[in-house]
């Protein structure tokens, strides 16, 4: 397995609070809930996308009362060619979270690749990024990865001007645009932690997709928070009650746009109960013979040799 503490720093804060002078400091789950529910509807269409399974409030005897979401990714078409070739039409992840604000706790899995899991353990702080016991429960070799949402390098397909956190300033709180070094003077400033663990244990392919698949979530999540702080006009005034309902309706039309049913009990099911998730099975010995999962019809020509890199097709 592959670890990384991903650190992303925003200019806003975890909680809602009035300082003596009036000035307004923005929540932030409010604007990650909206920037996750429009994202998903815009990446949506006919057959892919993000189905909403369950949504619902939960009750954890730790951390409180929560919030539940199960999700089903839709990607057949964004693969990589060769991998349309071998993967089932009908594909997707899915996406199981526990919200404890501001703690969360979100699992990916995938049916068709048994070995395969993804696990991130979140929480918010405000701060710049420097708090280095965040996850002090959590005695595991890992990688510190900071990220700049105004400076890092992002993939040419995700870059939008509008949505250029060097260029854009907010309407409604003059906040923008951010200049170098924003991360150690802006006020305020709040950083979401992600101790993000990546299993893919097959023999031969386990350090290439675990690398790969860290590098997706990274530009991710550059790019999703990108547009939380560039769609902040659109938010900024909304209570918690108000983003449920966007979230609600936004949820209801990416499901019909996908052409999926939200709410449907059938579908969803009883809430499962949080908890680690289980090790993937063990590598294989160099002696053994891999236990691969695809598998390619005899008559197929083999390429001589796998790309470097993989690369997902971006639609229009």
């Amino acid at each position: 397995m592959l670890v990384k503490d991903y650190r992303i720093c925003m200019p806003l804060s975890v909680a809602e609070d009035i300082l003596p002078e009036g000035f307004w400091l923005v929540q932030y789950q409010v604007g990650q809930l909206y920037m996750i529910s429009k994202h998903s509807h815009e990446q949506s269409e006919k057959g892919e996308g993000v189905e909403v399974v369950s949504n619902e409030p939960y009750e954890d005897p730790i951390y409180g009362q929560g919030q539940y979401t199960e999700k089903r990714i839709h990607l057949s078409s964004k693969l990589p060619g060769w991998a349309q070739a071998v993967v089932p039409r009908i594909f997707y992840v899915t996406e199981k979270a526990w919200n404890y604000y501001p703690h969360t706790i979100t699992e990916f899995t995938c049916s068709f690749l048994p070995k395969f899991s993804i696990y991130i353990k979140t929480k918010y702080e405000d701060n710049n990024g420097q708090n280095d016991n965040v996850f002090e429960d959590e005695d595991v070799e890992k990688e510190v990865i900071p990220l700049d949402i105004a400076f890092d390098e992002l993939p040419e397909r995700y870059y939008k001007e509008s949505e250029d956190p060097r260029k854009f300033q907010s309407r409604k709180t003059q906040r923008g645009p951010l200049c170098e070094g924003w991360r150690d003077t802006f006020t305020p400033i709040m950083c979401s932690y992600k101790l993000t663990t990546v299993k893919f244990e097959v023999w031969g392919l386990q350090t290439r997709v675990e690398q790969f698949v860290h590098k997706a979530i990274r530009d991710i999540l550059l790019a999703g928070h990108r547009q939380a702080f560039a769609w902040i006009d659109e938010w900024h005034d909304m209570t918690m009650e108000d983003v449920r309902e966007f979230e609600r309706v936004t949820q209801e039309a990416t499901n019909s746009k996908i052409g999926m049913r939200f709410g449907d009990p059938a579908a969803s099911g009883p809430i499962p109960s949080r908890s680690q998730p289980s090790s993937a099975p063990n590598t294989p010995l160099a002696s053994d013979a891999p236990e691969f999962f695809l598998s390619i019809p005899k008559d197929r020509p083999r390429k001589c040799s796998a790309p470097e890199t993989l690369t997902l097709r971006q639609k229009d």
